[in-house]
């Protein structure tokens, strides 16, 4: 019973992850002053406010007399223990908190508010509503049936979490069980080599996996803030992998975790540390340019070296890919719905006091944009029916967070506020001016349709801001599971079309729907673009750059 719940429980939350997003956090502060404007509407506006209290005393009396007929959404799976729709006592406890939570939304909805006070509030209301829950108390009857079966063990156990999470996890339930994976045991298993490394990077090589290869290689990118073994988790979700059965020559790079004492590092440090990377692969394949993928921030970075280099008339990169990568930075996400001035600013001067931005305050950031799916689910699960954290790749790497350099850090929130990228030579990188339009390079570009974090609206609008051929198709999945998405998925879907019209919902709307992951079509857009094919290298490296120790190398085990 416990190994079906965490199954469901991982799976739940692997299609919610966001991933930590370097731009911008909720200050705490404005998170109060939010609460305290919505107290302040309830006294502005008397009158409205008196009406939907009516309008709540008779929800609540349809409760009591039980002719109500208010339910969760087939969503909601916390109320799924049929205890709450079969007595009538648990019955009418949900219906009574489902009626106060869905009228507090209607009010705030309606109150007489700018529409972005009224976006933050009901972000304010939503962590209160969902915090209290009736599933999130000892009341809850999936809780009393676990003490029960178990002679009260698990109330004991999950104490114990609790005390732990107290101690080591900074309060916020465990979402994995980090004792349970290795990178390099059991994450991160491609064979493969680092074969270049320099103050910032890694540059792993893997080994062929069939006799023959196309000439051009291919280059990933990671973002910053995560690990890059994403790429790289088990055998059956590793792209890397996927990447080398197919003929590919792959490379990724594996960025440094800095600490304080690289706090100038910025977008130029990490341009200057690819360009290196980029001439190492191509005089390990002896191909004249490469294919680049470029994933979250890893695709700001990419498309400001493919900026900086169509400024120097360079001709390396041949086609690239970018991956839930946002551009275009107007965007109206839960991320940004605190970005305005003074937080960006404040979220300026803590990364700059501090020298880094710290991936693990990040992530427990972006857990309060899902509090149900990454925080309360946790804490009914570890504490209230007292079993293990799951134990699941995604998340575990998704615990696995890294810092961000002061500088980057700053022109990343500086790039949110100013949007440079859509006006060719705002940005300017390793002495260049950027103008996306003359990056005159085919491109392929995954969004996600159900990704909160980066908008698959937000993605089509910047693949628009190119200069090449862009080939857009939309993934079925969220943030994550858009890049996770190896082939032999039956739910797997994703929509493609070669007209890349000014509208992104009649691109949608005249999209071909297809099955199965956007892997294989991938794959055969870049074999259409990888040259011809010669025999697999024997060995990893070459004489100028030989293979240095085996993947996943030694920047990855970074604290």
């Amino acid at each position: 019973m416990g190994n079906k719940i965490n199954d469901d429980l991982s799976q739940k939350t692997s299609e919610s992850i966001l991933g930590p997003n370097p731009v911008i956090g909720v200050p705490t502060r404005d998170l109060i002053s939010t609460a305290r404007m919505v107290m302040r509407q309830t006294v502005k506006q008397p009158v409205h406010s008196i009406k939907h209290l009516g309008r709540l005393g008779l929800a609540v009396k349809d409760v009591m007399i039980g002719r109500s007929a208010i339910a969760p959404t087939p969503e909601d799976r916390r109320f799924a223990d049929p205890t709450w729709s079969q007595n009538p006592i648990y019955r009418r406890y949900m219906q009574t908190y489902l009626a106060w939570r869905k009228e507090l939304n209607t009010w705030i909805t309606s109150a007489d508010l700018p529409e972005q006070d009224v976006s933050r509030a009901q972000f304010v209301i939503a962590l209160m509503t969902e915090a209290m829950s009736p599933t999130n108390t000892a009341l809850n009857p999936a809780a009393l049936k676990r003490f029960f079966e178990t002679g009260g063990k698990s109330l004991l156990d999950g104490l114990t979490h609790l005390a732990q999470d107290i101690a080591h996890n900074g309060g916020m339930p465990s979402q994995v069980n980090m004792n349970a994976f290795e990178v390099g045991g059991n994450l991160a298993t491609t064979k493969g080599s680092v074969v270049f490394r320099n103050e910032v990077l890694e540059l792993i090589q893997y080994k062929p996996l069939t006799e023959e290869v196309c000439e051009r290689p291919v280059l990933v990118v990671p973002p910053q803030i995560n690990k890059f073994y994403v790429f790289d988790l088990s055998p059956e979700k590793s792209l890397a992998r996927y990447l080398t059965v197919n003929h590919m020559q792959t490379f990724v790079v594996s960025w440094r975790n800095p600490t304080k004492s690289h706090r100038e590092w910025g977008l130029s440090t990490y341009i200057e540390a690819l360009k290196e990377a980029i001439d190492v692969v191509l005089a390990i394949t002896g191909s004249k340019d490469l294919s680049m993928l470029g994933a979250c921030s890893g695709g700001i970075t990419t498309v400001s070296l493919l900026g900086h280099y169509a400024a120097l008339k360079e001709k390396k990169v041949h086609s690239f890919t970018l991956l839930v990568s946002v551009l275009d930075t107007e965007v109206k996400t839960q991320v940004a719905l605190f970005a305005d001035e003074r937080s960006i600013e404040a979220a300026r001067r803590m990364s700059y006091q501090s020298g880094v931005l710290e991936g693990r305050d990040m992530a427990k950031i972006f857990a309060w944009m899902r509090p149900n799916d990454l925080v309360w689910n946790y804490w009914v699960n570890n504490y209230l029916l007292g079993n293990e954290p799951p134990v699941f790749d995604i998340l575990f790497w998704n615990n696995d967070t890294t810092r961000l350099p002061a500088a980057l850090h700053g022109e990343f929130l500086e790039m949110f506020k100013s949007n440079p990228l859509t006006r060719p030579g705002a940005l300017e990188v390793c002495g260049t001016p950027i103008d996306l339009k003359q990056i005159k390079s085919d491109c392929y570009i995954i969004a996600g349709l159900n990704d909160h974090i980066t908008p698959w609206e937000a993605c089509y609008k910047s693949a628009r801001l190119l200069g090449g051929k862009c080939e857009f198709v939309l993934s079925s999945s969220g943030h994550i599971q858009s890049i996770l998405n190896p082939p032999g998925n039956p739910k797997a879907r994703f929509f493609t079309n070669t007209e890349m019209s000014d509208d992104a919902k009649k691109w949608l709307e005249t999209a071909t729907k297809q099955s199965d992951s956007w892997w294989q079509h991938w794959r055969d857009w870049l074999h259409a673009r990888g040259g011809k094919r010669k025999a697999a290298p024997q060995l990893l490296g070459n004489e100028e750059y030989p293979a240095l120790e085996p993947a996943p190398g030694t920047y990855v085990h970074e604290r």
